[in-house]
């Protein structure tokens, strides 16, 4: 098939990858948001996609809005067959939706219907799921909701941060809309409804939303460091000073402390939650570079008095 890929970050590589190298399709071209400043001196980059394409030699089109009329232009006359979509990152008008002749087929990193949204593996993550997974759909104007083609599956495993299983998932999933489009190609695969049970929501977990609470349980403040690793970043204060957390280790085993209190031995630095214990792995603070918790608490030298908050 004729295709028209739309995508925009790393996660998005594999699927194309795939598609490049695929013999029974033919990718003329990509979508992706346009230049955006990245980098410790915000330097306006491509985005990945934009970079594979270019590698490839193939057109990029990098329209400010979807609906952009010289974007609907340009894709009808590409003409594609079918467009698939891996975080792409903006919404897509009907306008859009309606010029390739079997539709925009978007890869999703979720078992659907759950977990509909932009943040699908970290809210697997937060949440305490235990199997999660991709899956491919039909784009329609309702968020995440058309009709599935297929679906892989993903254990997460008790480490994993979201960083690392969505490395996972673009992997699979990349081989998942391959055979998604082989199907639709040859008429084999056919896309059935979402149930109208098990919907659920993943918005975008903010900055403030990454904020570790520590007057919950050991397991919550472990979950939501490793679904905001590595973004946004968990996150608490230390004498006035915001620190970035990276994935604690629960530690049950350690005597009690009171929330937040911070306990420093030669091995291992320790903090308390509303039942055990965590033990803190790397640290961040505010302007300086990532440290062991150690190398951390050596330098600021905690007291029984002091709190992270």
């Amino acid at each position: 098939m004729r295709l028209v890929f739309a995508g925009t970050p790393d996660t998005a590589l594999p699927s194309l990858r795939a598609l490049l190298d695929s013999p029974r399709h033919d990718v003329v071209a990509v979508v992706t948001r346009p230049d955006a400043p990245s980098g410790r001196g915000r330097k306006v980059h491509p985005s990945p996609v934009a970079e594979l394409a270019e590698e490839a030699g193939i057109e990029v089109l990098r329209p400010p809005k979807a609906g952009d009329p010289a974007f609907l232009e340009r894709l009808r006359e590409i003409g594609p067959d079918a467009c698939p979509v891996v975080a792409y990152g903006a919404l897509l008008p009907q306008a859009a939706l309606d010029v390739p002749r079997h539709g925009w087929i978007n890869l999703h990193f979720s078992i659907l219907p759950a977990w509909r949204g932009a943040a699908p593996v970290q809210h697997s993550v937060l949440h305490g799921d235990e199997i999660t997974g991709a899956s491919t759909f039909q784009i329609v104007k309702e968020l995440d909701a058309g009709p599935v083609y297929g679906v892989v599956t993903e254990k997460i495993r008790a480490t994993d941060t979201s960083g690392g299983l969505l490395a996972r998932l673009a992997e699979s999933g990349a081989e998942l809309l391959a055979a998604t489009l082989d199907g639709i190609e040859d008429g084999t695969l056919e896309a059935r409804p979402q149930p109208a049970e098990g919907v659920s929501l993943a918005p975008k977990i903010s900055v403030e939303d990454a904020r570790i609470d520590w007057t919950a349980p050991a397991m919550r403040v472990d979950r939501l460091v490793r679904a905001c690793t590595p973004a946004p970043g968990a996150w608490t204060e230390f004498r006035g000073q915001r620190v970035k957390l990276g994935p604690v280790r629960p530690a049950p085993d350690a005597p009690a402390l009171a929330p937040g209190q911070v306990a420093a031995a030669k091995d291992s630095v320790l903090v308390g939650t509303a039942t055990h214990p965590v033990e803190l792995g790397e640290v961040q603070p505010q302007g300086k570079r990532l440290m062991t918790a150690g190398e951390w608490a050596r330098g600021v030298r905690p007291t029984d008095e002091d709190r992270l908050v």
